[in-house]
């Protein structure tokens, strides 16, 4: 595909992780007053940690590098090795965590087919055994909301109190990865901290959607952060003057939480534009929140990233016919409109080279109200 576009600006979809500090956020660093957080003293890190442990209704919280960190700090935590988890079949921690419940904890996982991320008590409740010896103990139940490959799905609270309620009759914990947790709030209304009631632990960041350069937290009782903490210094997390990070992270939650329906509506649009191509599946009613993930057709999804890229608009391959586009922090609705005249002349050039073809009676596109959208 070559449709000769020119690249007057870069508009980055590739996710909500490429955001940049905004200039007030950069200020919240360079004054944020620190100490070392290995020793407790970090007296902004102390703040974030409280203030995250409001919002999500627990008694305690602890800062961390990344999500996937947080996370598998979480499993550590509520397991010992040989024990089983239960996940979606493609969620974050089984998908996209390269392998570290094995490798960290030596938990397995054992895997739900969710309809877009989002199970029920019913499919709970299949997958789980009997007390035997033969068997490996499951002790935890995950759950991620929003859903990341489910297309920044959302999970109904209703769904979640079903699980909880099936994983409480079997004595299983529940943890929350809600790294885009603060996306659910904003397009359903439901407070964060009601999403976090059902659960023993939650895990939440600061730099996707929000727009932070570092950090997320884990949350729950005291009893849990603090055995949290021993791990986290056992996989390396222990940072020192760590206030820096953590100003930037309380800013974002002060600041950019409720701004994130601004990147809904963008991701919105971009859909309904895409559903309009020839050449691409998308369901348009399926975008809940800042993922848009659509298909393509004849050239492939590297084929077409190439091609987008060149022309100023970055999106992610997840597949070989799979693209993911993520709004975020530094993306305007002038961009996003830029980003769909860009992908309408891709896609009309491929519909072209399509028609062109010998082989275009042998393999019709894609409709483009196409419901086959990847997961």
């Amino acid at each position: 595909m070559n449709p000769n576009l020119s690249v007057p600006r870069v508009v980055d979809l590739r996710s909500d992780t490429v955001t940049l500090p905004t200039a007030a956020m950069r200020r919240a660093m360079a004054e944020a007053e620190v100490g070392d957080d290995v020793f407790g003293d970090d007296p902004t890190v102390q703040r974030l940690e409280a203030r995250t442990a409001d919002l999500l209704g627990k008694e305690a919280a602890v800062f961390v590098p990344s999500g996937t960190m947080g996370n598998q700090i979480a499993l550590r935590a509520h397991t010992e090795p040989g024990d089983e988890i239960v996940v979606e079949s493609e969620a974050h921690i089984y998908y996209y965590e390269g392998g570290a419940p094995a490798a960290l904890s030596g938990v397995m996982c054992r895997c739900v087919a969710g309809r877009r991320g989002v199970f029920r008590g019913t499919d709970l409740e299949s997958v789980l055994r009997p007390p035997d010896v033969h068997f490996a103990r499951t002790r935890l139940v995950c759950i991620e909301n929003t859903h990341n490959r489910g297309g920044g799905s959302l999970w109904p609270l209703e769904a979640i109190l079903d699980v909880a309620a099936t994983a409480r009759r079997h004595d299983l914990r529940l943890h929350l990865d809600g790294a885009r947790l603060w996306n659910a709030a904003v397009a359903t209304g439901i407070p964060e901290r009601d999403y976090a009631a059902p659960f023993d632990s939650v895990n939440v960041c600061f730099s996707k959607g929000l727009g932070a350069p570092v950090g997320s937290a884990l949350a729950g009782t005291r009893e849990f952060i603090a055995r949290a903490r021993r791990f986290r210094k056992q996989f390396g997390g222990g940072m020192r003057q760590a206030g820096l990070l953590a100003a930037a992270a309380l800013h974002a939650l002060e600041h950019h939480r409720e701004r994130l329906a601004e990147d809904h509506a963008h991701a919105r649009y971009l859909a309904a534009a895409l559903a309009r191509l020839p050449g691409v599946g998308i369901d348009p009613d399926a975008v809940q929140t800042n993922i848009v993930r659509f298909q393509v057709t004849r050239q492939s999804a590297r084929e077409w990233v190439e091609t987008l890229a060149a022309a100023g608009v970055r999106v992610l391959a997840t597949g070989p016919d799979a693209i993911r586009a993520v709004t975020n922090l530094n993306v305007n609705r002038a961009d996003i409109e830029y980003a769909a005249g860009v992908l309408a002349r891709v896609a009309a050039s491929e519909a072209r080279q399509t028609q062109s073809s010998p082989q275009a009676d042998e393999d019709p596109a894609v409709p483009p109200n196409s419901s086959s959208a990847p997961r």
